[in-house]
């Protein structure tokens, strides 16, 4: 359950464990009128145990991740089942509280209590328990998945599939791995059918009208505001992700001929990754001026320079310390998961984690010598960054300002791994600053910027229909396929099969993560991206601006950081940015010279795709 133990989830659930103990509140009491105190004196004692229970919570399902046996997972569901309880009983406590007047803080720590996590349990014992194992099972099935196409001895894990997906330009080859990972979720839809029951109930019981409701109560604004404020951002982005994906598809088309379908949409196995969501191992069929820009595979100079995963992710500390930000504890390095043991499976998704709330950071990511892996590390070192920052904080409050703001850290800082930057330590070899050079450079980072906004959006948008019961069980994989065509222009390369999920093959699916969080992230990342740059004084175009070495810059960022979730994030945006709003301008000033660009290939060209 890796987000269960990050920050964003796990708080209420050790927030919840916490709570036995005769605080004020419990059940067992004789009810009085509540008073002001009491209520400070409740939140101040869920604080308090949640230090003292997250090192055991966490450790449950580090294990059960980094060594996946059934006896681990039978310990993680366990710990999920036991938080799952306590969660319930203090929010039906903390019900007692409603009416009065709070100070603020006291008021935000109740809320956070109550909204702290993704997946709430009912409380009856027996669906608590169900709900907690088939969590776990999900969890197991994913991360032991793997495609045997010819038995035992063929059988390949899945970043050996990735590696496949991103590599090969043979159509029969791509469709082969991405059909056979895909089948590794179809034993999980029953599983998700009830967990979809269980974890309504549980949204129900805490008075959301489903469990996607609950998960939009989170942002500071009603549900109904949050769905508009995401939409409105779309709205700003999708003329830039429509470009690219005209101009996309006819260099696929180029290469692939007759298989592209005659609706304008793309085949998903044809986009380098396994999920279509970023598209950058493309390059080569799109990119825009063959060998006149930059020598931009820094993939192939990690791997001629012996880059290990520890070097890696030394590079990718480097540049947080350069502006100012601590050294990571020694216990990182001896702690984390940088590489796929050879000896037993693991959870390979990559993760962040903060154990103890006290600087027991980690990482656990199967670490390869490529591009996406390095960008990756500074990702999973954006939230280690955001843990150690606020881990001053009270436990309610250690998480971000919302969670597209953790998600936005890491990936902020690797819009400053320029080419410029990218050459100093010695993974470009040449830098050009000409129109053409630049253009390149662009559509590497679109490939993976724009390319996943909608991918970020349609997920939740797929499983908020799912728990409001608009996609019944016959509806899922459908379902799934009309919103990627809708939103993405995507088709599925085969028919699928009607007992197929493929939804389950996203690991954010059977973990459980909520995902606009990703969509949201990409937009933030270029507002906090432009606000760094501000404050280092920079005044060339943003897509040239790095802050490596800015401690100026760094002090902006840690100011943030360190707010945690203590306020709205409307306060902790304006400590960093000076706006209180949302916005993709910085991410379309950002690309503008590609977008003009982009204008002038499509010209002529039919783009657009049927949604129908």
């Amino acid at each position: 359950m890796m987000r269960l133990i990050n920050k964003s989830l796990l708080l209420a659930g050790a927030a919840a464990l916490a709570a036995c103990g005769g605080q004020a509140g419990d059940a067992g009491k004789a009810e009085s009128p509540a008073t002001v105190a009491e209520a400070k004196a409740f939140v101040a004692d869920i604080n308090q145990e949640i230090k003292r229970i997250s090192p055991e919570l966490n450790a449950a399902h580090w294990v059960a991740n980094t060594y996946i046996t059934e006896d681990t997972q039978l310990l993680a569901s366990k710990a999920t089942e036991t938080w799952l309880a306590f969660h319930s009983k203090k929010v039906e406590a903390s019900k007692r509280f409603n009416d009065l007047e709070l100070d603020p803080e006291t008021a935000r720590g109740m809320l956070m209590l109550k909204l702290g996590t993704s997946m709430p349990a009912p409380s009856d014992p027996a669906k608590r328990e169900e709900l907690a194992a088939i969590a776990s099972r999900m969890q197991a099935t994913y991360g032991s998945g793997k495609y045997c196409p010819d038995g035992p001895d063929s059988c390949k894990t899945l970043p050996e599939l990735e590696r496949v997906i991103s590599a090969s330009r043979d159509a029969d080859e791509l469709l082969d791995v991405w059909a056979g990972w895909r089948a590794i979720a179809e034993p999980m839809r029953k599983d998700y059918v009830r967990f979809v029951e269980l974890a309504n109930a549980g949204a129900s019981e805490l008075g959301f009208g489903d469990l996607g409701q609950m998960w939009r109560s989170g942002y500071d604004m009603s549900p109904v505001e949050f769905e508009a404020e995401t939409e409105r951002l779309w709205g700003q982005v999708k003329p830039l992700y429509e470009a690219l994906h005209c101009y996309v598809r006819d260099g696929l088309s180029r290469q692939y001929g007759d298989i592209m379908p005659e609706d304008g949409t793309i085949p998903a196995h044809l986009l380098g990754n396994m999920w279509a969501q970023q598209w950058s191992n493309i390059y080569p069929l799109v990119e825009p001026y063959p060998g006149q820009g930059d020598d931009l595979d820094v993939s192939g100079a990690l791997d001629a320079q012996n880059y290990s995963a520890e070097r890696m992710t030394r590079t990718a500390e480097d540049f947080f310390t350069s502006i100012g930000l601590p050294e990571l504890p020694a216990s990182f390095y001896e702690k984390s998961m940088l590489t796929k043991p050879r000896d037993r499976d693991v959870v390979c998704h990559a993760s962040a984690w903060d154990l103890n709330m006290e600087g027991d950071v980690r990482i656990k990511q199967c670490i390869e010598p490529t591009e996406e892996q390095l960008t990756t590390i500074h990702h999973e070192l954006g939230h280690i960054y955001y843990y150690l920052m606020y881990n001053d904080l009270e436990p309610l409050f250690q998480t971000g300002a919302h969670d597209g703001f953790h998600e936005a850290i890491g990936d902020a800082i690797t819009l400053s791994l320029t080419p410029q930057h990218l050459k100093k330590i010695g993974l470009v070899d040449a830098v050009k600053t000409d129109e053409k050079a630049v253009i390149n450079a662009q559509m590497k980072l679109a490939l993976d910027k724009i390319a996943f906004l909608p991918f970020g959006k349609m997920i939740d948008q797929w499983r908020w229909r799912v728990f409001a019961g608009e996609f019944d069980e016959a509806a899922y994989n459908d379902g799934w396929w009309s919103l990627r065509k809708e939103y993405q222009g995507l088709s599925a390369p085969n028919a699928r099969a009607a007992e197929a999920f493929d939804p389950g093959a996203k690991y954010h699916i059977p973990g459980n993560t909520p995902y606009t969080r990703y969509f949201l992230a990409h937009i933030l990342q270029f507002q906090f991206q432009k606000a760094m740059c501000d404050a280092a004084g920079y005044e060339g175009p943003l897509h040239q601006c790095s802050v490596y070495g800015n401690a100026e810059a760094g002090k902006r960022l840690g100011e943030m950081l360190a707010m945690g979730a203590s306020q709205p994030w409307p306060d902790a945006l304006e400590k960093l940015t000076g706006t209180r709003q949302m916005d993709a301008g910085a991410l379309i000033e950002y690309f503008s010279p590609l977008l003009g660009w982009l204008e002038q290939q499509n010209q002529g060209k039919a783009c657009g795709w049927s949604a129908d």
